[in-house]
C-alpha cells in the first residue's frame, strides 16, 4: 500500500478533509448572507455571485469523486447530444438509486460548467441541514413537502421565478420521489398494477405533477430534457464513505436529448409520455445488465484541474490555523484545554458523520412507504 492509499483509510485525514468543507461552507454561507443586500437592487449579479459561491462548496464533494477517489464517468449518448451540453437550460431526469447518484450528476455538471448553477426539486427537510440546505437557499432552490396540495403555488412560483436566470442551468428531477428500495419497489409496482400502468423491474413509479408542473413553467427557458440513466460496473453499490475512503468505481451514464417540443403540452399527456420514458429506461438497464454497457458512442469528458485547486486553497487557508491552535493547546499542558479540544473534535466527527449519513439509502425518507404501512 502506497503512502497515498494509507492516507486515503485514516480517520484523521477524513475529519481534516470533513473540517475543511464545514468550515469554508460556513465562511461560504456568511457571504451569501451579505449578498442578499444584491437581491432588490442587481438580482442578476446576486446570482452570478451565488453560483460561483456555490461551486466553490459543491466542488470539494466533486474533487472527493475525481480525484481522491479517482472515479471514472462515462456518458453513452452521440456528439450531437455532447455538442449541448452546458450551452442551455435543461431538465435532467434521474434514476435514484445509488447514494451518490447526486455526486455523479454534479461531476457532469463540473465539466460542463454549470455546477454553480445547477438545481433540483429538493424536498423540504433538505433546507434546514447545515451548509447544504443553506446554500441552496441562497441559489433559489425548489423545495417541496411532497404534498401537491399544499406544494402546487409555492413550486410554480419558484420555477417561473427561474425563466429569466442568467447562466446555464440543469434542473434536476427525481421523478421517483424517492430512493429505490426493494420494499418500495414492491408497494409502488402494486400501485401501478392497480392504475393498470407497466410494471417497472428497476425503477419506481414515476410521480407525474413535478415532472409536468417543471416542464409547464420551464417552456420558453429550458429547451430539452436529457434523460440520465445511472449505473455502476461490477454491480457496486457506492457510498459516499466509500468514496472518502478512495475507493475507485466507474459511472456509467446513458443520456438521451429530448427536445422540449416534443413533450406535449397536456398534462395528462406529458405524464403518458414520463411514464413511457421511464418503460425505456427500465429496457436501457435490462441491457446494461445483459450487456454490461449501454448502447451508443463512449465519451469520457476530461476532468478539469479547478475542483482540486478550490480544495487546495480553502485547505492551505484553513488548515494552517488550525494545524498552529492544536500545537499550542498541547503545549500549554493544560488538561482541561486538552479535554475541551478532544471534546470538540469528538463533537466534529459526529457532525461530519452526520452530513454523510444524509446520502445513506438506509437513512432515506419514508415516502413511497405510505401505502405499505396502510396494507399492513
Amino acid at each position: 500500500m502506497g503512502l497515498l492509499a494509507f492516507l486515503k483509510t485514516q480517520f484523521v485525514v477524513h475529519l481534516l478533509i470533513g473540517f475543511v468543507f464545514v468550515v469554508s461552507g460556513l465562511v461560504i454561507n456568511s457571504i451569501q448572507l451579505c449578498t442578499l443586500v444584491l437581491w432588490p437592487v442587481n438580482k442578476q449579479l446576486y446570482r452570478r455571485l451565488n453560483c460561483r459561491l456555490a461551486y466553490s462548496l459543491w466542488s470539494q464533494l466533486v474533487m472527493l469523486l475525481e480525484w481522491w477517489s479517482c472515479t471514472e464517468c462515462t456518458l453513452f449518448t452521440d456528439q450531437a447530444t455532447v455538442d449541448t451540453f452546458g450551452k442551455e437550460h435543461a431538465v435532467i431526469i434521474l434514476n435514484h438509486n445509488f447514494e451518490i447518484d447526486f455526486l455523479c450528476g454534479w461531476t457532469m455538471c463540473e465539466r460542463f460548467g454549470v455546477l454553480g448553477s445547477s438545481k433540483v426539486l429538493a424536498k423540504r427537510e433538505l433546507l434546514y441541514v447545515p451548509l447544504i440546505g443553506w446554500t441552496w437557499y441562497f441559489l433559489e432552490i425548489v423545495f417541496c413537502k411532497r404534498k401537491w396540495e399544499e406544494d402546487r403555488d409555492t413550486v410554480i412560483k419558484g420555477l417561473k421565478s427561474l425563466a429569466n436566470y442568467p447562466e446555464y442551468m440543469w434542473f434536476l428531477l427525481y421523478c421517483e420521489g424517492t430512493r429505490f428500495t426493494e420494499k418500495k419497489h414492491r408497494v409502488s409496482m402494486e400501485v401501478a398494477a392497480s392504475k393498470g400502468l407497466p410494471v417497472l423491474k428497476y425503477h419506481l413509479l414515476p410521480r407525474t405533477k413535478g415532472f409536468t408542473t417543471a416542464v409547464q413553467c420551464l417552456r420558453g427557458t429550458v429547451t430539452a430534457v436529457y434523460d440520465v440513466t445511472l449505473n455502476f460496473r461490477g454491480n457496486k453499490n457506492p457510498s459516499l464513505l466509500g468514496i472518502l475512503y478512495g475507493k475507485k468505481y466507474e459511472a456509467d451514464m446513458c443520456v438521451r436529448r429530448f427536445p422540449l417540443e416534443e413533450i406535449p403540452l397536456d398534462e395528462k399527456e406529458a405524464a403518458q409520455w414520463l411514464h413511457k420514458l421511464y418503460q425505456e429506461k427500465d429496457a436501457l438497464q435490462e441491457i446494461y445488465n445483459q450487456k454490461g454497457v449501454f448502447p451508443g458512442q463512449q465519451f469520457k469528458p476530461t476532468r478539469r484541474p479547478w475542483t482540486l485547486l478550490n480544495f487546495l486553497f480553502w485547505a492551505t487557508l484553513l488548515l494552517s490555523p488550525l494545524f498552529s491552535f492544536v500545537l499550542g493547546v498541547f503545549a500549554s499542558g493544560s488538561p482541561l484545554l486538552i479535554l475541551t479540544f478532544l471534546g470538540f473534535v469528538g463533537a466534529a466527527s459526529f457532525g461530519v458523520r452526520r452530513l454523510i449519513g444524509v446520502t445513506e439509502i438506509e437513512k432515506g425518507s419514508s415516502y413511497g412507504n405510505q401505502e405499505f404501512k396502510k396494507k399492513e
